[in-house]
C-alpha cells in the first residue's frame, strides 16, 4: 500500500498560499489542517483571512480571543488530526503562514513544553514587565542573560517555561509522503498583494469586527489581538483616528511582517519555492494525478 500524502503549502501573508491549498485540496479530495496562529480564534475573520468556506478545514475557530494558544498545543492537535487521517489512508493539505508551527510539527521538535497552568499564566501576565524580568533573573539569570528583555512577549513566555519546570511534549508524526510548497512572490508584487488586501479587508468590514470584540468584552491586550492590525485598529476606535493613516499603518507592519516570513522561509528545510501561484500549482500537479 502507497502511504498518502502531506502537501505543505507556506508562504508570507497575502501570497496565495490558501488559494493553492484549497486547490489541492479540491483536486484530491483532501482536508486542510489550518496552520495559522490567529485563524484558531473565532470572532477574528476578516484580519486574518480566514477562509469564507471553512468545511474542508481543521483547526479555525477553536479559541477565544482572550485565550492563550502556542506551537506545543498546535503541534499535539495537529499530529493527532494527522494519525487519524493515515489511519483512514487519506492525504491531507497542511496551510498557514506561521512558520514555526509547521516546522516545530514536522521536524518533531522534542524540546517544546506544555502550557502553563491558567493561574500561572494570569499571574505573570498581571506582573509589570520590570517585575517578569526581576523574577527571571532570579529564578534563571542564564535564561535571563540569553534573551532580548525588551520583547515583552518571551520575557514572559519564558518566565512560565522556567516557573512551570514541565517535561517537553512528546508527539510522532505518521509517514506521509510529504511535498513542502513555498509560494514566495517578489517583493515588489508582495507589496501590491499586501496593500490590495488591506484595502478589501477595511472595505469588508474590518474596523466593525474589530468593534465587535471590543463590544463582547475582549481587549486588546489579550492574545488574539497580537494578530497584524488588531490592536491599531482598537486603538484607532478609541481615539477616532484618522482611517487614511490606519491603513497606511497596517500596510506598513505587514510588509514588515511579510519580509520577516521571507527571511524564515529561506531556511525551510526541503521547501519547494515558487514565486507565482500558478506556477506553484502547475508544478505540483503531476503528483496529484498518482
Amino acid at each position: 500500500m502507497v502511504a498518502p500524502n502531506l502537501f505543505v503549502v507556506m508562504g508570507p501573508t497575502s501570497s496565495g498560499k490558501s488559494f493553492v491549498a484549497e486547490k489541492i485540496a479540491d483536486e484530491i479530495r483532501a482536508p486542510i489542517i489550518n496552520a495559522d496562529a490567529f485563524q484558531i480564534y473565532r470572532g477574528m475573520d476578516i484580519g486574518t483571512a480566514k477562509p469564507k468556506d471553512t468545511r474542508s478545514y481543521q483547526l479555525l475557530d477553536i479559541r477565544n480571543p482572550d485565550e492563550e494558544f502556542g506551537v506545543g498545543e498546535f503541534v499535539l492537535l495537529a499530529s493527532d488530526i494527522l494519525h487519524s487521517y493515515f489511519k483512514e489512508g487519506k492525504s491531507v493539505v497542511l496551510v498557514g503562514g506561521t512558520g514555526l508551527y509547521i516546522r516545530a510539527l514536522l521536524e518533531q521538535y522534542q524540546d517544546l513544553l506544555p502550557s502553563p497552568p491558567a493561574e500561572l499564566r494570569l499571574r505573570i501576565y498581571e506582573l509589570k514587565l520590570s517585575d517578569v524580568i526581576s523574577e527571571l533573573t532570579t529564578l534563571a539569570p542564564e535564561v535571563a542573560s540569553n534573551i532580548d528583555l525588551k520583547n515583552e512577549v518571551r520575557v514572559r513566555r519564558a518566565l512560565e517555561k522556567v516557573a512551570c519546570n514541565q517535561e517537553p511534549l512528546q508527539f510522532s508524526l505518521p509517514p506521509f509522503l510529504t511535498t513542502k510548497i513555498g509560494i514566495i512572490p517578489t517583493p515588489e508584487n508582495s507589496i501590491d498583494n499586501i496593500k490590495q488586501r488591506t484595502k478589501e479587508m477595511f472595505q469588508n468590514g474590518w474596523v466593525a469586527e474589530v468593534k465587535e470584540l471590543l463590544n463582547q468584552g475582549y481587549r486588546s491586550e489579550n492574545p488574539g489581538f497580537r494578530a497584524l492590525g488588531y490592536r491599531a485598529i482598537a486603538q484607532h476606535i478609541q481615539e477616532n483616528g484618522n482611517e487614511v493613516d490606519l491603513i497606511e499603518r497596517i500596510e506598513g507592519d505587514t510588509v514588515k511582517y511579510a519580509k520577516r516570513q521571507r527571511t524564515w522561509l529561506r531556511a525551510e528545510p526541503n521547501l519547494n519555492v515558487y514565486s507565482e501561484v500558478s506556477e506553484a500549482f502547475d508544478a505540483i500537479a503531476p503528483k496529484l494525478l498518482k
